[in-house]
């Protein structure tokens, strides 16, 4: 690209933003949206559901953090991946990550749009989103829906936002998750000194029918919400000491993700009732806090505004997370010669990878057409496979390179490799044949970007097999463990 060079990126971010920047995405659309999906599927048994999918991210999170503090690169486990796997595998596992970033930052601007207009709706600007009509565009002489327009800007003004500053990006970032996570204290505290919060709302445990069974449906649809740990290490050469903060970044946003998400969803469920949560369904937290929350505040007015508030700010920075994450994903393609070498370089005076945000943004304004549901579906399906690889990784890099520098070395091994892979792999089971029910449109856009990520590995090879061209960037990358 004009006014690019290839260039290392600068190490702006510290271990807060990144702890930050895992949390704005694990504390994002997941925990408002999905909490009344996943209470209509396992009745209270969604607090099960929450606390054991932090569970199977923890196991793989080992994995993450080992691999991170050894290998030091930008690009998430793609970059593990491409260090340890051949040429094919490794472009499989970055072409699906990119793609489950991309998705979940659809998902996230879908989710923003409709609380958005909730919002405007409390202060009396706009009538209730169910009510709002469509904008006419002039120049093409049609309507499109609020929601979308809204969701289209969203992802614009994060890209426009990302492509100029990562420094700035990574401070919003810090600054939105903050105010979300103080709003969920709120919504906590409320809820524990209401007179409506109960434990009996959790007998029966488990729905009537399917028992126990129903946890692992509700796992895979709300396994999105715990990417984020894959997220931090998507910016790792923009992180400072990035072979110590990363694994702590990893460790602090999941453990505070988990017990953020523990209390939050058993506090809707002891005061609204698990069915009154799946009646409520992607406003499930919205309506608990307006049924316990005090009404007539100054400002905010009552609790449901609050909540909606704080889905707002979520929303937007699991956005934000995600347009970093996809970017550098695609970023470190371009640099080790796996996309167009355009997409491994960094802007000459932004310092960010433009080409590789750019090109994101394309596909995730794209996305924003699609249903919510298949978004949040199709994003879960690719980061349960790309789990799976980074677990299979960690273990090979193990047996092939014994004496590397590890600063960092999970405990109990192989133990924890081996069951993030047989936990990922029941969690994709299930959400395949989940979707062969109820979201086959899902499954044949995710085997279409399997086909059209084919169509571009080996049409890239045939570029890169052209006589008298010149080496790539990867040709000449010096490897971590060669600096070691």
């Amino acid at each position: 690209m004009s006014g690019s060079q290839t260039r290392a990126p600068e190490a702006e971010l510290g271990l807060l933003d990144a702890t930050m920047i895992g949390m704005g995405a694990m504390i994002g659309a997941g925990i408002f949206v999905l909490t009344g999906l996943a209470a209509e599927i396992a009745g209270p048994a969604a607090i099960l559901v929450f606390a054991l999918n932090g569970v199977v991210t923890a196991f793989t999170g080992l994995s993450y953090a080992e691999l991170a503090a050894s290998i030091p690169k930008s690009g998430g486990g793609y970059a593990f991946v491409r260090e340890i796997f051949d040429d094919l595998p490794s472009f499989i596992m970055g072409w699906m990550l990119w793609f489950a970033y991309m998705i979940a930052g659809a998902l996230y601007a879908l989710g923003f749009a409709p609380n958005f207009l909730e919002l405007l709706h409390v202060y009396g600007i706009v009538p209730p989103p169910g009510q709002v009509g469509a904008v006419a565009l002039p120049v093409v002489d049609a309507a499109v829906p609020l929601a979308f327009l809204l969701a289209f800007v969203a992802v614009l003004g994060l890209v426009a936002l990302n492509a100029v500053s990562t420094a700035a990006s990574g401070s919003v970032e810090t600054i939105f998750t903050i105010i979300k996570v103080s709003i969920l204290v709120v919504f906590v505290a409320f809820g524990l000194s209401s007179p409506m919060f109960s434990s009996a709302e959790f007998q029966p445990l488990f729905p009537e029918g399917s028992g126990a069974a129903a946890i692992l449906p509700a796992m895979g649809l709300t396994f999105i919400a715990f990417e984020g740990y894959d997220l931090i290490t998507t910016v790792t050469e923009e992180v400072k000491n990035p072979r110590e903060n990363i694994p702590k970044a990893i460790f602090l946003s999941l453990v505070v993700t988990v017990i953020v998400y523990l209390a939050v969803v058993t506090v809707a469920i002891a005061t609204l009732g698990a069915d009154g949560l799946a009646d409520a369904g992607e406003a499930g937290i919205a309506a608990a806090a307006t049924s316990f929350m005090p009404t007539g505040l100054p400002i905010i007015q009552n609790g449901g505004a609050l909540i909606v508030f704080g889905a707002v700010f979520s929303t937007l920075t699991a956005l934000n997370a995600v347009v970093i994450a996809s970017s550098r994903v695609a970023f470190s393609m371009g640099r080790e010669g796996q996309l167009l070498p355009s997409f491994g370089q960094l802007h000459h005076r932004y310092g960010t990878p433009f080409v590789a945000i750019l090109a994101s943004a394309v596909v995730m304004l794209g996305s924003v057409a699609l249903p919510t549901q298949s978004a949040g579906n199709m994003s879960s399906l690719f980061f349960l496979l790309s789990f799976i690889i980074v677990n299979i990784a960690v273990i090979r890099l193990r047996r092939e390179r014994p004496n590397m520098n590890r600063p960092y070395e999970m405990p109990f091994y192989p133990a924890p490799p081996l069951i993030g892979v047989a936990l990922n792999l029941i969690l994709a089971g299930v959400l395949v044949e989940y979707l062969i029910r109820t979201d086959p449109l899902a499954l044949v856009l995710s085997a279409a970007w399997i086909l059209l990520g084919g169509i571009a590995y080996f049409a890239l090879n045939r570029l890169r097999a052209q006589p008298n061209r010149g080496p790539t960037d990867a040709d000449t990358e010096i490897t971590p463990e060669a600096e070691d």
